[in-house]
């Protein structure tokens, strides 16, 4: 009986063009996913160290402020850049509004502490989201892409294995070439998954200490608001820097 020679040249290119469409459109959603894992990871890097940026330079801005006009001016010029001038806005915002309030709707209801409360707990309800972007997009590819793969090399090895019983040889060189082949999607799985993996908790990891510390000066801001009294703990504009450290781009 005669048998189909073995094919010279193994590899990714002999595997794309035996390939049939089902895997050229999984190697196409692998793509996209790399893509999009790796744009992701470079545009939120970017945009956490502008933040990190931003942060310091308010920080050091506001608790050498004289008083909170000086801080609405320097909102007014430099506009609101990171979590912590945002939560300032809202906090000045809330301020005004409750003096100009003419009592007639749902929202300026009770006092003016929990008046306050309500548009500090809205800024960081709107910082987590923001924080929060292409999160679940990289856990999605994360969790996804090994799977994609790996169906990708059960339909290889399928076509593989249909072939070489079409050709009548079952032997070891015969497999080997078009199974290892097919292996390849597998690989290409988990280069794509771990960078999402590994971006996820890296950028996760940032959000969560990101918002301990929003949430830790939002307390200062709001006793000094009700009280006018500046926390001494947090006067110094170096220990002000602290809170800004973790806006570094890792959730």
């Amino acid at each position: 009986m005669e048998t189909t020679a073995i094919p010279t040249q193994l590899g990714f290119a002999h595997f794309i063009a035996q390939a049939d469409g089902l895997a050229h459109f999984l190697l196409v959603v692998l793509l996209a996913m790399s893509v999009i894992t790796w744009y992701l990871i470079v545009s939120k890097s970017l945009a956490n160290r502008r933040m990190k940026k931003h942060a310091e330079a308010f920080l050091a801005r506001f608790w050498d402020a004289p008083d909170l006009a000086a801080v609405a001016d320097y909102l007014q010029n430099h506009g609101v850049s990171d979590p912590f001038s945002h939560l300032t806005h809202h906090g000045l915002k809330a301020a005004e509004q409750y003096r100009n309030k003419t009592g007639s709707r749902l929202v300026e209801s009770g006092s003016e502490d929990e008046f306050l409360t309500r548009a500090l707990r809205r800024a960081i309800n709107q910082d987590t989201a923001r924080l929060e972007y292409g999160h679940t997009m990289l856990a999605s590819i994360a969790s996804s892409a090994p799977f994609v793969g790996l169906f990708g090399t059960v339909w290889g090895i399928y076509h593989a294995l249909v072939n070489i019983g079409m050709s009548g040889s079952g032997s070891l060189d015969q497999v080997a070439g078009p199974v290892g082949e097919a292996l390849i999607m597998t690989a290409l799985g988990l280069a794509v998954a771990i960078p999402a993996v590994l971006a996820y908790n890296f950028f996760n990891r940032s959000k969560r200490t990101m918002l301990s510390e929003v949430d830790g000066f939002a307390h200062d801001l709001f006793a000094f608001m009700s009280t006018g009294v500046r926390n001494n703990t947090r006067v110094h504009k170096d220990e002000a820097r602290i809170y800004a450290a973790p806006v570094a781009r890792s959730a």
